[in-house]
Formats: structure tokens, sequence, C-alpha cells
């Protein structure tokens, strides 16, 4: 919001405060000082000229020499380049010394070796217009050597940001009132206009009809006949221009004043185009009205309108219509002042996209009480300025709704919460009443503010707290370390192993994504293979697109989308992973949330290096690896699982008993309509069974004292004897020296030569270790022929001597 400091000076007197020190105290009140603006001509060096003569400039074809009369006596000597003026003309002169806007500042010098006293200015250069292409001549009767700034008026407008909850705010005397209060200026006189000074009547229901009090409690309305429309008076166009309003004409510009004035929005009809009475309505379905900007939008029965017996002929609150406006044609008049429910009017405005100086306050919420304060005001300032004679009652209808109750304010937890020792009660209580609050009732403990109609934002006992804090300054209130330090919870558990996990990733080139909950259930079908998505996800009762229909039942769709963009901005090697919540439909119909993880993993394992051939592209193995690594990852046992067309090598990945997730390649086909270049491998793990086995204290072992010995065992089994039976046979075995085993090798023999083509020959490293000393040959050897013997009896292997 745009506020005039000259125009602020009608209601106190500020002259005590310089620029800064008022944004400083509007900033530690809690208003934002978004830009400062200096109008008008600060310095006073910058004075009345007169050109008496002027010459060609020796040395410049553009430049001319000025001989120019200051009032000091002594004509000066300016090079100019202007060629707007003429000798005996009156034009701005800048003295050696003087500082322009923008901190530019005059001083003697030589233009083309020709000596220049000074500078004449455009209106530019002075801050007085825009750029005309030459110098500001002045009116011819202005005398010689006066300063400028004493003839042309000088102002400083602030660029206001006002919270919503502070529409008090929005308004020049609402901005007097609060800072009244923070310097303990006094208002000047009575300007508080809010109380009405005309007579009143009920309306009659022909006159004003209130049809929909919900979102009009309150209506009045004044007629003024014999009025006529002109331009403003001049001091009326400077107060709104000097705001950034356009002047319109003496009626409109009154309406917008006022608002600006008083923060009250006001609206003139034209009496003669009025068919009947005000009727205050809900809108007909798909009623429409031609208003002000030029729009004609459609209306619903939501919208709240001003009608006469036949059309709409205003949007309550947002902005009236272009048949029954005020033109230079006018000669009576009817003004509108009411108030309207701010949530009627902000659903109204934003669905029409229509927003207007009114519809930012009624918004924000208007004070009710000024309704007829407002409407007198306006009616004294059109009698003034356009004439016309007032009826001596203006009709109200309806009454002002009561906003505000009384508030309680407890002065010990007052005093607690402030903080501030040498703040008394009375300092406090002083304040509140600056403020505008009465004290009605009260002891030491408790005391009952009656607060002002305008303050809409004072609701509880804290509120006054806030006010108080506000008004005495937080340099008060003295630094105190009064926090202790809070025990995690649950909650922040789950936060602190998540984040474990996207950091472990990250380090590990990972590049985190995030992709939306809601998606389409082609993608469930395309992505997981699912030809019923509507069995496991559920769906949006109400749509946002046909993109947006269902609840992610897996972050693996999601992940594979991302992939297909990055595939096809030509990236090769993808690191993604996603943690998030998805949701699952169960059976009985209920829904199940859950907190996963997903990882997606293509490309070459390494980046491409100028000494070194193409790196090999990654494989699930490296998949597994990563997970492995994971916190709260031992040892992986896999699961194979049914292909289903989507994915390749699907499988179950399981700690122990504990179900953690399902790997997976990309079926090649899927893969290709991702336009991926090489395979396309995922992993999708269960957060709870993560942060299951990450839970508790790390545990440390000693580094091994004594040396491993290590035994190679090469044995054939069945070709479709999964790896995972023999894994598991080495996990289980009982004996205390052997400490690992590892598969190196697998040799198959399609053609049969070698190996029956339905065997396989797979080599196994064991290693031995003991904690207590060094092993000796026959101990390794005899544990190594129990663990053969072993194998031979649970598996259907053969050794190979």
């Amino acid at each position: 919001m745009q506020v005039s400091l000259s125009w602020l000076s009608t209601h106190l007197d500020l002259s005590a405060y310089s620029t800064p020190q008022l944004s400083d105290l509007l900033t530690f009140a809690g208003i934002e000082v978004e830009g400062i603006e200096e109008t008008g001509i600060a310095s006073d060096k910058v004075v009345v000229a007169q050109i008496e003569s002027f010459v060609q400039h020796p040395n410049a074809d553009k430049l001319s020499v000025c001989q120019v009369d200051d009032g000091s006596g002594t004509l000066r000597q300016i090079v100019c380049g202007a060629k707007n003026f003429k000798a005996g003309d009156k034009v701005p002169l800048a003295l050696p010394g003087a500082v322009l806007p923008g901190g530019f500042t005059i001083k003697e010098g030589k233009l083309r070796d020709v000596v220049s006293n000074g500078m004449m200015c455009s209106g530019k250069e002075i801050g007085l217009g825009e750029d005309t292409g030459g110098l500001m001549i002045l009116d011819a009767s202005l005398p010689t050597g006066k300063p400028l700034k004493e003839i042309l008026a000088s102002d400083t407008v602030f660029d206001l940001e006002i919270t919503p909850n502070r529409s008090d705010l929005l308004s020049h005397l609402g901005l007097a009132r609060e800072l009244a209060a923070l310097t303990g200026l006094p208002l000047k006189g009575a300007r508080d206009h809010t109380a009405a000074t005309s007579n009143s009547r009920p309306a009659q229901e022909t006159e004003v009809a209130l049809q929909a009090t919900e979102g009009c409690p309150y209506y009045t309305a004044r007629v003024i006949k014999g009025i006529k429309v002109a331009p403003s008076p001049d001091w009326l166009k400077a107060r709104l221009e000097s705001i950034g309003l356009r002047p319109i004409n003496n009626i409109v510009d009154i309406t917008n004043y006022v608002l600006m004035e008083m923060g009250q929005p006001l609206h003139a009809f034209d009496l003669d185009k009025l068919n009947g009475g005000i009727v205050v309505r809900r809108a007909s379905e798909g009623e429409k009205i031609l208003a002000l900007d030029g729009t004609e939008p459609t209306l619903l029965p939501e919208d709240l309108i001003i009608a006469d017996s036949q059309r709409p002929i205003a949007i309550a609150g947002v902005m009236g219509g272009e048949e029954t406006g005020v033109t230079e044609g006018t000669v009576n008049m009817l003004l509108e002042s009411a108030y309207f429910t701010p949530s009627g009017i902000r659903r109204t405005s934003r669905r029409l996209g229509i927003h207007s100086d009114s519809s930012y306050r009624f918004e924000r919420g208007s004070d009710p009480h000024q309704v007829q304060g407002a409407s007198d005001l306006a009616v004294k300032l059109i009698l003034e300025i356009a004439g016309g004679q007032a009826e001596e009652t203006i009709a109200l209808a309806g009454s002002p709704p009561t906003l505000l109750q009384d508030v309680t304010l407890d002065e010990e937890r007052a005093h607690r919460l402030l903080g501030a020792p040498d703040l008394k009660t009375e300092e406090a209580h002083a304040i509140l009443t600056k403020l505008g609050l009465t004290k009605t009732s009260g002891d030491a403990a408790k005391t009952t503010w009656s607060i002002p109609s305008y303050r809409l934002d004072l609701v509880r006992s804290v509120d006054l707290v806030e006010e108080i804090a506000r008004v005495v300054g937080l340099d008060r209130v003295p630094s105190r370390f009064t926090a202790v330090m809070a025990s995690g919870d649950a909650t922040d558990r789950q936060y602190d192993h998540v984040m474990q996990l996207r950091h472990a990733l990250a380090n590990r080139g990972f590049n985190e994504a995030q992709t939306l909950r809601l998606i389409s259930t082609a993608q469930i079908s395309d992505s997981l293979g699912n030809a019923n998505p509507a069995a496991v996800s559920v769906a949006l009762k109400n749509p946002l697109s046909e993109d947006l229909t269902t609840l992610r039942p897996s972050l693996i769709p999601g992940l594979l989308a991302t992939a297909a963009l990055n595939n096809r901005q030509g990236l090769q090697r993808l690191r993604f992973f996603e943690s998030g919540r998805i949701f699952l439909k169960l059976p009985n119909g209920q829904t199940r949330e859950e907190d996963r993880l997903a990882i997606l993993l293509s490309g070459p394992v390494a980046t491409s290096s100028w000494h070194g051939r193409d790196p090999q592209p990654a494989d699930i193995f490296d998949l597994r690896g990563l997970v492995e690594a994971l916190p709260g990852v031992t040892s992986l046992d896999i699961k194979p699982l049914v292909d289903n067309g989507t994915f390749l090598l699907h499988s179950e990945l399981k700690v122990g008993n504990r179900v953690l997730g399902w790997i997976a390649q990309v079926h090649p086909a899927r893969a290709r309509q991702l336009d991926a270049r090489h395979p396309v491998y995922v992993v999708e793990l269960l957060l709870s069974a993560l942060r299951q086995g990450s839970s508790g204290p790390a545990k440390f072992e000693d580094l091994p004292r004594y040396p491993a010995v290590t035994r190679d065992v090469a044995f054939e089994l069945p070709a479709d004897l999964p790896n995972t039976k023999v894994n598991a046979f080495f996990a289980g075995i009982k004996e205390a020296l052997l400490i690992k085993a590892e598969l190196f090798d697998v040799f198959l023999d399609p053609t049969g030569n070698k190996l029956p083509a339905d065997r396989k020959s797979v080599a196994w490293t064991l290693t031995y270790r003991s904690a207590e000393k060094t092993l000796e040959t026959a101990e390794v050897d005899a544990t190594h022929a129990r663990i053969l013997s072993a194998l031979e009896k649970a598996l259907p292997a053969t050794i190979r001597r």
C-alpha cells in the first residue's frame, strides 16, 4: 500500500521524525517497508532562474552558452544542451552544491573549455515528471531566485506491506492511529471521521432490500441531487496522485479519497439510471454484468450482487457496473456505503479474477462501525466540491454486526511472557489505551478491555501482550537462555533414519527425485505389470486430470518416468532414489499407507574417462551391493518371484525373517519404451524394515589378530538349483572356525562335451579363522572335511576332487 507522508501529516505532526526514523519505527512495529520514494525537490539550491540571453558555444554545435539571472544580482554563465527555451523563459537552476535525485551533486566546471556555473534542469532531473527532451519551463510569474522547494510541494511515499490480519492499517487514518500510539503524538483535532454526523432513518423496502443478510448485514444509501461532475480541485488530485491513483472526476475521486483516508470502500451510482430501489441479493445462475473494467463476468448463485429491480448494477464489494456508473452527465447520484462479509467477497473476487482496492479491503475485514461516518465524510466533500443538495437523512438497512468481544488480560502471564522486569503495569495499560482500547473492569490479577471496532485482530489475551511488546520494543526484553533440550521421540528417530539413508545414497552419487503422489492407472499397468490396477490402488473420487487419478501404490512408476525424461535428454548414466509414502488397497477395501525407499540404477558403473575404454554397464549385483551397504542391512537373502512381463530377475529381499522389499530388472521391451540404452534395475524397500534393522547403537569388533586360512572347493549341482540354496547352506553351517564363504566361479556347458548340459560346476572359497590362536593345518582340514560331507548330504552336490 502506498502511503503519503504529507497526507499522514494532516493527522499528526511528524516533523520531528526523519524518513529513516519513521521507516525504522514502522519496521520494528511489524509493518514491512518495501520501498521509500522521495518526490519533489529536497535541495534549497534549486532555484527559479530567468534566461537573459544565449549564444552558440564556440566549440560545440549542440551547446549554448547562456547568461542566467538567479536572483543574486549578478548574471551566471551556464552551458546548456537543450533547445526548447528562449530568452525570458524561467527555468529550474541547480546551483553548485545542489544534490539532485540519485545523489548527483552539481559542481562548477568547464564544458568544451567554457565555464559553466551550475545546471539548468529538466523536470526529470529534479524529480518532477518525465523527461520531455528539454528544460522544464516554469510559470513566468514565479519570483526569480526563490527556491523551488518553497513553491512546489515535496512528499515522501512509503510502500508498505500490510499483513492480512491488520486491515485497520489499510488507510492513512489507520496508520496515523498506529503512529500516534508508537510515538505518543496526539491526533490533530477530531480526525477520526468514524462517528456519524448525519441523521439516519430505517430504509424502506422500496429503497433498500436486504435479501442476503449473511453476506451484507449492513447497507446505507444517501441520495444527492443537482451535482456537477467536473475535474477535481488541485489538492484532491495531488492527494490521489501522491499514492499512484489517477484522478477521474470529482465524484469518483472523492470516493477514492475516502477509501484511502478511512479504509472504507464507497460506490456512487447514477440515480437516474437505476430502475427502482437497491436490492442486495445473490446472483442468479448465469447472470451477467458489464463491470467498470470492461469485462462481462458470468455470475454464480454464491456471488453477492447489488441490483435494481431489473438487473445487477454492481458486484458487491468487488466492482461497480458500467451501465450505472457516474459520468460527466450525471446530475443525481446515490452513494453506497456498506459492510460485506469478507469470505464471500474473497471467494467471488478470486473466482472472477477481478481485484480492486475495495475488494482488497473487504476481503481482510472492514470496520462496520465506520460505514455511516465514511458516507458522511464523502457527502460533505461532494457538497463542497460538486455542489448539489443531499437528503437530510441517510437510509440504513440492517445494522452493524458486532465482531469483537471484550478481552481479559492475565496480568501475571503477560509480565511472564514479556520478560521485561522494568515494564510496569501502569505503562502496559497506558500502551493499550493509546492503541484505542478501554479498560472496563479488573483487579491486580486480571483486567478486561473493550476492543475498538477497527482492531479485528485482537481476540485473545495474548494478542494484547503482543501489542504491548510491539510498542515497547524488543530492545526492552532482555536476552536469556531458557530453552532446554527436548528428548527425541519416535517421529524424530524416523526422520533421522530417512535422512541417514538419503545422505548415504547421495554420497554414492545418486540423485534424489521428488515425484507426485498421484499417478494414472496406465502408469500402474505399464510400470508394475498389473492387469487390474483398481484392485491394488486407491482411486480419487474427484480426479484433478486424466493423468492424476490414483494414489500411487509404489514409488517405481515415478522413478521410471524420471528415467524416461532423462534418457530423452541424452543422459545414459542414471542414478535415482526417492523416499516417500505409498498407498495400498487391501482386500477388505481399507487403505494402508507405507513409507518406502526406491532406487533406480542404469548405465555405466563409472563415468567415461579420456584414458580408458567405456566402462561396463551396471548390473543387478551392483544394485544388490548398494542395498547391502545401506544402514540397517547386514546380509541379504533373495527369494525369486514370478516374472510378470514387466520385470526380469524379480526377487524378494529378506534379512533373516524380515521382508525388506523387492529387486528386479525392468524387462528389455519396457526399457526400450523408456529410451534406455542400458538395462534398468530397480529396488523398493520398506523403511520400517530398514529402520528395524538399524535400531540400537552401532556395534564394533576388534580387527582380527590372527591370520585366516582359505580353502577352495568345486562341486557340481543341477543347473536349475538356485544359488540361494547353496548360500543358505553355508550361512547355516555350525562351524566356529568358518567365518566366510564366497562364490567365485560358475561353469556351464550347453553342448554337454565337458559337463552335462543339465549340470553346472560352482567354486567357492571358504575362509577359516580363530579369534584365539593361529590355526594349524590339521584343524582346518578336519573342519573343511566336515563341511564338505555336510554339503553332499544337504544338497544334490558332487564334490570335484
